[in-house]
């Protein structure tokens, strides 16, 4: 597919930048940050901007990105401080005036450029519980679920988590206790404790409410803010410690 060329113009309404001045995160956690001139575009996301200082500037840029419609959550970046996603974050949002910052996600190693890995993330999610146990087998007929149980309005509140990461990097409480679980994994194991077709019900709940648990979670509600995809995390660990609660009074249904 050929690169089409576009005439830079100022934002509809804007202030008449044509050229942007990009700072990006460059080397691994020792690294530092570049500054690079990019042609203000209309309707210029932050990705297409990383894009261009890799097409132009830096071919050996690293970073992710794979749909660019925001769906795949890949392209998670910090952006003047942040985490967003990048092909739905427009610079005429963040970039009044013409200056952008772009980092990797917070809280998570660095492997290069922009790139983080994302390992300690997915290990924490299954440390939460966060694996479906099914109550039948394959040969079975599928369990029923009722669509309208409060249980069910429970899971799919927070069932379209994708895993970005975005809420993980904005959380503060991950930032000083690299323990803690993180509102994605536990955001998770809330779902699995309201599907009536999850087997181990009382071993997610008590990986949810262990050490680096629920019990961490200082209510802040920056995971919240930062969802793209607009979950709450923070009414996930609520509800987990309400439960918890009910467990330990023997009043939990089951």
């Amino acid at each position: 597919m050929s690169d089409t060329v576009q005439t830079p113009t100022a934002e509809p309404g804007g202030s008449g930048i044509k050229t942007l001045e990009v700072q990006i995160w460059r080397g691994g956690a020792e690294g530092a940050f570049e500054t690079f001139s990019v042609p203000r575009r209309d309707n210029q996301t932050v990705l297409d901007v990383v894009t261009e200082v890799q097409r132009h500037h830096v071919p050996d840029l690293a970073y992710r990105f794979a749909c660019r419609v925001g769906v795949c959550g890949s392209c998670a970046m910090t952006v003047n401080g942040t985490p967003r996603w990048t092909c739905r974050t427009h610079v005429g949002k963040v970039a009044g005036d013409g200056k952008l910052s772009i980092a990797p996600l917070r809280n998570l190693p660095v492997i290069r450029d922009l790139v983080t890995d994302m390992g300690e993330f997915f290990d924490k999610w299954t440390k939460a519980g966060g694996k479906f146990t099914g109550t039948r087998s394959r040969a079975e007929p599928m369990a029923e679920v009722d669509p309208t149980s409060r249980a069910r309005r429970n899971a799919d509140a927070g069932i379209e988590c994708i895993n970005c990461a975005v809420c993980y990097s904005a959380c503060d409480v991950v930032s000083w206790d690299k323990d803690y679980l993180g509102p994605a994994a536990l955001n998770r194991a809330w779902t699995l404790l309201n599907d009536s077709r999850h087997a181990a019900q009382n071993e997610t709940l008590a990986a949810a409410t262990a050490h680096g648990g629920c019990g961490s979670c200082h209510t802040q509600g920056s995971c919240m803010r930062a969802c793209p995809v607009g979950i709450s995390p923070t009414r996930s660990i609520a509800g987990i410690k309400r439960m918890s609660l009910l467990d330990f009074l023997g009043m939990r249904r089951s």
